[in-house]
């Protein structure tokens, strides 16, 4: 083939951690970054490998101008293909807020190639479409102008910035502030107008296969609304855990022993 045919197609970033196990792709979410997971990872590889993935426009990831490529049936390739690029049959999926609504997109679309699913909070994946849509028409709107008017460094002391909680942990918090400078505004406008209008499962719910675990922040008390529809997925766990929006950062032993724990029944790690 002619040099001048070939396409450079922009993949996202992923960090690729050792463990004993199966493979586990873990996704953040909005205006998260990859050292969200880092009072995680060294629990889960004890369990599996984890492959810390950044969201496009997030972090070290690029930001495509094929707005196609932002909508959940897109990140269900990308998945994939990071899956087929590991030569794994089957992963475990690990997904926060906007990264749990991806995740289930994606054992809906490929119930065969997902072993296990843990979810946390995520009011985009379990609320009803049309109230999120408004939502979207209104609140998410106005955050994207803005984004589009100041830039990403607007959003740096936001409520929609989970590395502004100071119930995170010092070294995470400091990691997720450097790593906030490298969010592309594109990127970060395409993810609310485009990824975040699309999210909620809706009907598609009981067609999640795989066995699950929820792990949920009792005290964001806006989510308990849309525990019942949590409900809906057929193999669901669900473990209550004195956190809020960030459980796996806000309560960093609770979920990592909970997490650990589901691994080991749902795996021959522990065998």
């Amino acid at each position: 083939m002619p040099s001048w045919l070939l396409v450079s197609i922009e993949r996202l970033h992923a960090v690729i951690h050792e463990g004993e196990g199966p493979v586990a792709l873990l996704v953040h979410g909005a205006l998260g970054s990859r050292s969200y997971w880092h009072e995680n990872i060294s629990a889960l590889q004890e369990v599996c490998r984890p492959v810390v993935l950044e969201l496009w426009g997030h972090g070290l990831s690029p930001s495509p101008d094929d707005l196609a490529r932002y909508e959940p049936a897109g990140y269900v390739s990308e998945f994939d293909h990071i899956r087929a690029e590991l030569n794994e049959e089957q992963v475990w999926l690990v997904g926060q807020s906007m990264g749990a609504a991806l995740v289930m997109h994606y054992a809906v679309a490929q119930p065969h190639r997902v072993a296990g699913m843990i979810i946390t909070n995520s009011a985009s994946g379990f609320a009803d479409p049309e109230e999120w849509r408004e939502r979207n028409r209104t609140t998410v709107s106005e955050i994207a102008d803005q984004v589009d008017a100041e830039g990403v460094e607007c959003l740096r002391d936001s409520w929609v910035n989970p590395g502004r909680s100071r119930r995170i942990g010092n070294d995470t918090l400091s990691l997720l502030s450097k790593e906030f400078g490298e969010h592309s505004a594109a990127g970060i406008t395409a993810s609310f107008r485009v990824t975040n209008f699309s999210l909620p499962l809706g009907e598609s719910l009981p067609e999640i296969s795989a066995p699950v675990l929820f792990t949920n922040g009792v005290e964001e008390e806006r989510f308990q609304k849309h525990l019942p529809r949590v409900k809906l997925i057929p193999q669901v766990e669900i473990v209550d855990l004195p956190a809020s929006h960030a459980v796996n950062a806000h309560d960093p032993e609770g979920w990592n022993r909970a997490v650990v724990d589901f691994f080991k029944r749902h795996t021959d790690i522990g065998v």
